[in-house]
């Protein structure tokens, strides 16, 4: 079991996860974390401004800067052996640099969330090698209260790490420019930050619970000749959007893999 967990910097990233276990049901004594500038911990869990000389946890959780990473993991590898899960969500590191820098790591495994994880609604993406299935069904089973994990292969991670870690970001983009666009048609701003938001939540909502796929709801949603097909036009002209979203997701997959050369061991 992957009781004892210790966080080693608990940012943005690491808070939200942190909050979704804490939502989840897992209870705070079984935490750990390093930080020397949070402010503080949730209740109940342990914070450190140091690394604990000569203790052992069941899962190490690297959320360090990832430049950090070659710079600090010297003190860091006396508290991974052998019974340790080795977790990173650091942009970047590749399992190979894990494998160098912490050898002794009985697994090593790279987690891509998203701050939804806070709530329980992130989609995960995980990438490991050489783990064993008990091993595996473990971190399953403690990022199951975080959201969706999803295993897919390490060569594969620049793109779902555009996707799914960076793929917030666009969406919140995408809303203002909702809210913004209506504005500029005369809207009330407020009004229209309220609407899109809401527009945007129920919409991912029923896509979710939905068992058709987000194309057919948007084709459903359209009558032909309609206004919803009038703006449809608009995003679907020249494939406009698509190649929107293809050059976003492009640009974000390309830093990522420039992030992994820069931290190779």
């Amino acid at each position: 079991m992957l009781d004892t967990i210790l966080i080693i910097g608990c940012g943005n990233m690491g808070g939200a996860m942190l909050a979704g276990w804490l939502a989840g049901g897992i209870a705070p004594s079984r935490f750990t974390v390093v930080d020397p500038v949070l402010a503080e911990a949730p209740r109940g869990v342990t914070l450190l401004r140091e690394l604990p000389k000569g203790a052992r946890f069941d899962v190490v959780m690297l959320g360090v800067k990832p430049q950090m990473l070659a710079e600090v993991a010297p003190t860091i590898a006396p508290l991974i052996g052998s019974d340790t899960t080795l977790l990173s969500i650091l942009a970047g590191a590749e399992l190979a640099t894990l494998a160098t820098l912490f050898p002794a790591a009985g697994a090593r495994v790279r987690i891509m969330p998203n701050l939804s994880a806070a709530i329980g609604r992130s989609p995960i993406a995980l990438a490991t090698q050489a783990i064993d299935a008990d091993r595996q069904a473990e971190v399953t089973a403690l990022m199951d209260p975080l959201g969706t994990p999803e295993w897919i292969p390490e060569d594969q991670f620049d793109v779902v790490t555009a996707l799914a870690g960076s793929g917030p970001a666009f969406v919140y983009r995408f809303i203002d420019a909702l809210a913004a666009g209506a504005a500029a048609l005369g809207l009330d701003a407020g009004q229209a930050q309220r609407l899109a938001l809401a527009t945007v939540e129920g919409a991912s909502l029923l896509a979710a619970a939905s068992e058709h796929s987000p194309g057919e709801l948007a084709r459903r949603v359209a009558s032909p000749g309609g206004t919803t097909q009038a703006g449809l036009d608009v995003l679907d002209a020249d494939s406009a959007l698509a190649r929107l979203a293809q050059d976003t997701l492009k640009a974000a997959a390309d830093r990522n893999a420039e992030m992994a050369k820069a931290t190779r061991a």
